[in-house]
């Protein structure tokens, strides 16, 4: 081979090297398009009706009233205790910082406060609204062990009318198609449209109509574990359906979810 030879080979080379990295559209660039596709896919809504407002649900949790949901710097009685003390006494919960701070906190506090009120004191959920439901912002924390499991949740469409992932507008009331805030408290499981699904009740004046709205943690084939804008519920708290039994089974039976914005 000649030395121009050479020196052609080595140009041509040299060129398709650099379109095969992607210069000029390969296999990387067609691997981030992919991924750019997936991220920004926005999942249909739930297409179910929603269940007519029924009054006469019954609860099998604390009524409402009964709870302490506002907290207090120093302790005034036996059964409420400084929030201070309350935090150092869960400093293992959440070793990693996923939840945010304050709502953790007013969860625990809520959670030692009504403890004795509280069947299921094994999980103790925060529902982080705030976030995009691209998101993993349902976490599910062990209280046994202080270890968090996020998931993926949908919220409201009633609370996201552009279906952008983000929740903007909150409702207690029934026809609103709206996720509610508060503290809720899980009850009976039972079988509906959208097969095993977990009774709430709210215990803040935010979501006290959640039982007679039929607001419930069930499966939905609109909420995949991808960051995805999911599909939007009737203003249920919907997780991914292969997910569904896992975390009903786990907080079933009078667990403390915590929905914030």
């Amino acid at each position: 081979m000649t030395k121009k030879n050479l020196v052609n080979f080595l140009a041509v080379s040299a060129f398709l090297t650099l379109a095969a990295c992607g210069q000029g559209g390969g296999a990387d660039a067609a691997s981030d398009a992919l991924t750019n596709e997936e991220t920004t896919q926005t999942l249909a809504d739930d297409a179910t009706d929603e269940q007519a407002f029924n009054s006469a649900e019954v609860s099998e949790n604390e009524a409402p009233e009964n709870m302490i949901e506002d907290t207090v710097d120093q302790a005034s009685d036996f059964s409420t205790y400084s929030r201070a003390s309350i935090l150092a006494k869960y400093d293992y919960v959440d070793p990693n910082r996923v939840v945010p701070t304050t709502a953790l906190g007013n969860a625990l506090v809520y959670f030692e406060n009504n403890k004795s009120k509280i069947k299921n004191k094994r999980y103790v959920s925060v529902i982080d609204y705030s976030k995009s439901s691209r998101k993993a912002r349902f976490h599910i924390i062990d209280m046994n062990t202080g270890k968090v499991w996020s998931i993926h949740v949908a919220h409201g469409k009633g609370s996201d009318a552009n279906h952008d992932g983000i929740a903007e507008k909150f409702s207690n009331v029934s026809g609103s198609k709206a996720s509610s805030i508060g503290y809720f408290l899980t009850g009976s499981t039972y079988n509906g449209s959208n097969g095993l699904s977990l009774r709430l009740d709210g215990m803040s004046s935010t979501n006290s109509n959640a039982r007679g709205r039929a607001i419930v943690v069930h499966g939905a084939s609109y909420v995949k574990e991808s960051s995805v804008i999911q599909g939007r519920s009737w203003g249920c708290p919907a997780v991914a359906s292969s997910l569904k039994t896992k975390v009903i089974t786990m907080l079933k039976g009078g667990s403390l979810i915590y929905s914030v914005k």
